[in-house]
């Protein structure tokens, strides 16, 4: 990966010993943004993150980030194609070049089907889920943990290939709690990395003996699959009401009346959403279920790692 960059001319920049034109904003975001960009050698187009890093500990997250992309060389998890640390007076700015992907994020997929008041069939939401599965099997099988996984992490392609971004708040699977102070770490870590409404239950009041573990990501793609199926998180409207998430995940999950959905899809997501970490299925398990409920996608293979 390169590590140089230098602002050449107006509207270009350098990075890894390639340039590439500054073409426009396409997220912004409270510590970062994301602009389109077009490398002049390829004719190809990317977006560079750039991480606003106001101190060492913010350097340190952003150099995480990238040592987590450079895990992983998988069609489901979006990959690093450059980085470098930018110098802007006493701050620091971490910039990661990555693929761009045209079909934007499942978030604004789901949000276009309910603007047209229609819903996702389910041998869509079967072929995404499957390539976000596949995802998570690649970070589980390392010893990692996603931890913030949701729709707006999630990228299509225009085969609706779906690909895992944002592993910033990537960490070890297993996290061994063993007092009270290092619950309320964890705690804390979570309540900063995690986004509450597909937070799982577990690290809203983590207790002061308990082994936290991957299976925090089976909750939040439960999460992710009820927002395909129903236009939005299980959560979501309840987080924007005000009302307490952390009450709200304690309760067993309840499930819009439909008929568009088959009973195995539910019982999947049921599944998913358990309360106990415990009782919930392995990302490998999972799969297995998805391969019974439909064929995998033309040129996937089937074997678990």
């Amino acid at each position: 990966m390169g590590q140089t960059l230098c602002v050449c001319s107006r509207g270009t920049v350098s990075l890894g010993g390639a340039r590439y034109l500054l073409l426009h904003r396409l997220a912004e975001g409270g510590f970062s943004y994301v602009d389109l960009v077009e490398g002049l050698r390829d004719g190809r187009f990317y977006a560079l993150k750039r991480i606003l890093c106001h101190d060492k500990e913010d350097c340190q997250a952003a150099l995480h980030e990238v040592e987590m992309h450079g895990l992983f060389d998988h069609p489901n998890i979006l990959r690093l194609v450059a980085h470098c640390m930018v110098e802007k007076g006493a701050k620091h700015e971490a910039w990661l070049l990555l693929p761009y992907v045209k079909g934007g994020t499942l978030w604004r997929e789901v949000e276009a089907l309910r603007e047209k008041g229609t819903f996702m069939p389910e041998q869509r939401i079967l072929l995404i889920l499957h390539g976000i599965c596949r995802g998570l099997q690649a970070i589980h099988s390392k010893g990692y943990a996603h931890r913030d996984l949701k729709p707006t992490n999630v990228l299509l392609d225009e085969d609706d290939r779906p690909v895992l971004m944002d592993l910033g708040s990537m960490n070890q699977a297993r996290i061994e709690v063993n007092n009270s102070r290092e619950a309320m770490a964890v705690q804390d870590w979570a309540a900063q990395r995690c986004t509450i409404s597909y937070r799982a239950p577990e690290l809203f009041a983590v207790p002061s003996q308990c082994v936290i573990d991957e299976r925090t990501d089976i909750w939040s793609l439960g999460c992710v699959l009820y927002c395909m199926m129903f236009g939005e998180g299980p959560y979501d409207a309840i987080f924007q009401k005000g009302d307490s998430v952390a009450l709200a995940v304690q309760n067993p999950l309840t499930l819009p009346s439909t008929t568009r959905y088959s009973a195995a899809l539910q019982r999947l997501l049921f599944s998913m959403m358990t309360v106990n970490p415990q009782e919930r299925p392995s990302i490998n398990e999972i799969l297995h279920q998805l391969e019974g409920l439909q064929p995998a996608p033309a040129g996937q293979d089937t074997t678990q790692i």
